[in-house]
């Protein structure tokens, strides 16, 4: 922060986000004496903005009330943070038209040369999606985001996997992103008890004139997690693998199963409905394993393996009939 206009415009933004600041904290901050604090403060008051200032040995600066900038004035780290975050946006399923509605405003306020190097950002990054989910309808974010922040029940029509629609009171807790779709998670009224719902089956919502105390460090994503991973379903699985907690943690993505570590070894708790699936990926696990349920599991397992090496045997015959 050399460059002395770099320091005016430093001292401009301290105090729209602080409001009062003493001229030490001024001085401080952008590492100059308070003589100079007071020229800079001269030079934006020239510049038409209105700063109040109280004199004495415990003065201070402040914007005069309801005067407020815009604050657009971008580092060039700023505005790649921008840039990405916008990305991330549209990865994250959110409204293409809103992204690339912010983007146009932002590169209206910024000097080209922000505006070329946020557009780079957004023409050479991408963000991974789910193979197994597309971004659906996640009208019900901005409501519910508000909502729990404000500790407020909503009142939500929603679609359940088997297209039964139900009306119900949810107290938001939280919300989480996993395997491509947005979740909410918290209180459901109508089913007394802890519940997570996909935003996309959420058909319509609005807030109610009810409040509500969320548990204490309550965790939306972690309880998300735990509550995919033991979802009831047609085959309950639980594996012993010969390895420790934390490279299981590592290895298995963390809506697989419960891990619990147990002896020498770590313990796999899972609910599947494609045994085929599960055997896939039991085979790409580095450490050796021991399936104690289902014996439909092993079963699924030994298919996968045969396939395997009949694959590699018909590879081999071919290179020798090539040659």
């Amino acid at each position: 922060m050399n460059h002395p206009t770099t320091r005016v415009l430093a001292i401009l933004e301290l105090l729209q986000r602080h409001g009062r600041v003493s001229g030490a904290e001024l001085a401080r901050s952008i590492e100059v004496d308070r003589r100079t604090v007071r020229r800079y403060i001269a030079v934006l008051e020239d510049l038409g903005i209105p700063i109040s200032t109280d004199r004495g040995p415990h003065g201070g600066y402040q914007l005069v009330a309801g005067y407020k900038i815009p604050p657009m004035m971008f580092t060039k780290n700023e505005a790649l943070v921008l840039a990405l975050g916008l990305v991330a946006a549209q990865g994250f399923g959110l409204a293409t038209q809103a992204v690339s509605g912010a983007q146009a405003k932002l590169e209206r306020v910024m000097t080209a040369d922000l505006k070329g190097r946020m557009r780079a950002v957004t023409e050479s990054v991408a963000f991974a999606q789910s193979r197994h989910a597309k971004p659906g309808d996640n009208a019900a974010l901005p409501i519910l985001c508000s909502s729990a922040h404000r500790l407020q029940t909503v009142r939500m029509e929603y679609q359940t996997a088997v297209e039964d629609e139900t009306v119900r009171d949810f107290d938001p807790y939280g919300l989480a992103f996993s395997g491509g779709r947005w979740y909410t998670v918290g209180f459901c009224h109508l089913r007394q008890g802890l519940r997570s719902f996909r935003l996309d089956r959420v058909k319509s919502i609005a807030p109610h004139d009810r409040y509500f105390e969320r548990p204490a460090e309550f965790d939306a994503l972690e309880h998300l997690v735990f509550s995919i991973a033991t979802l009831p379903r047609r085959f309950s699985i639980e594996i012993r693998l010969e390895t420790d907690l934390e490279s299981a943690q590592r290895e298995l993505f963390r809506a697989f199963g419960v891990l619990e570590p147990i002896g020498d070894g770590v313990l796999l708790r899972s609910q599947a409905d494609d045994l085929a699936w599960f055997a896939r990926e039991l085979a790409r696990l580095p450490w050796p394993f021991e399936i104690r349920g289902p014996s439909e599991l092993v079963a699924e397992l030994r298919k996968h393996a045969q396939g395997l090496f009949q694959k590699i045997h018909s590879s081999h015959r071919g290179v020798h009939k090539a040659t």
